[in-house]
């Protein structure tokens, strides 16, 4: 399944549904698959969308060319103060609390807003000779509590000084080093490695993912509830599916989870 938003014209966006994976495509790449307002607002409806598909357990995260995954906020917009609210925390939020297991594929090098994006994906994939510098200093802005907060969980304090005060470009390799790329392939390696990594997430219990997932973010956000943490631990363990997996051990054969 394939489908483009905005058919009158080209797309923004691409998604495509392969059994339990969706694949989100950033489309583009004449402008390094920046993010218009509309490109946001789609994104984050697409990803509503998704999400609330029951049949759907993985997420990638791409984008259309060779040069970038995307640079973030479109410029034009901003200079011409086209943005109402905050779009781009909007769609980090939106992103980061998904259901599904999320996996951002970089084809290509990431900037500004496009790093806080990619942030929000549990997995991030790169490819080799990729680069990443986030330049709000250079440009006068003051980065959102929310979206600081976001760089320093996953990335420690130190680093996220040099990304936002010293401004550093990152090449591919320092990026694995610092913990922002889990995964780094040949560019022809991309897709491959990104399907193979969801097939292999699609094997596990999802309610398990899904309960883990949400309670590490909120971990990672200093907003763990005690008793939240509890009831999630209650209801996978009293689950079809962990049931389900204690039989497959015990006959030796693949668990066949239900999502129940």
């Amino acid at each position: 399944m394939t489908t483009k938003p905005d058919s009158g014209k080209q797309s923004g966006l691409i998604l495509e549904i392969e059994g339990g994976c969706a694949t989100i495509t950033l489309n583009r790449p004449e402008r390094h698959n920046a993010l218009s307002q509309q490109d946001m607002d789609d994104l984050c409806e697409t990803l509503e969308v998704v999400n609330a598909n029951v049949e759907l357990r993985v997420l990638i995260l791409t984008g259309t060319g060779e040069k970038s995954f995307c640079s973030g906020a479109f410029l034009g917009d901003l200079a011409d103060r086209k943005f109402k609210g905050d779009p781009l925390q909007r769609l980090a939020e939106t992103l980061e609390n998904m259901r599904l297991i999320t996996i951002c594929a970089f084809n290509g090098s990431v900037y500004g807003g496009g790093v806080e994006v990619s942030l929000c994906c549990d997995f991030r994939i790169g490819v080799e000779g990729m680069r990443m510098f986030v330049p709000p200093a250079r440009l006068g802005i003051h980065y959102p509590e929310k979206g600081l907060q976001r760089f320093i969980s996953r990335l420690g304090l130190g680093v996220t000084k040099r990304i936002l005060l010293a401004i550093e470009t990152f090449q591919s390799h320092t990026l694995v080093d610092i913990g922002f790329v889990d995964y780094l392939v040949q560019r022809d390696n991309l897709q491959e490695r990104s399907h193979k990594l969801a097939a292999e997430l699609m094997q596990l219990a999802p309610l398990s993912l899904e309960t883990m997932k949400a309670t590490l973010n909120e971990i990672a956000r200093g907003e763990v509830d005690a008793d939240k943490v509890r009831s999630r631990i209650s209801l996978c363990a009293k689950s079809v599916d962990h049931q389900e997996a204690m039989r497959a051990r015990a006959e030796k054969r693949p668990a066949v989870f239900t999502r129940q």
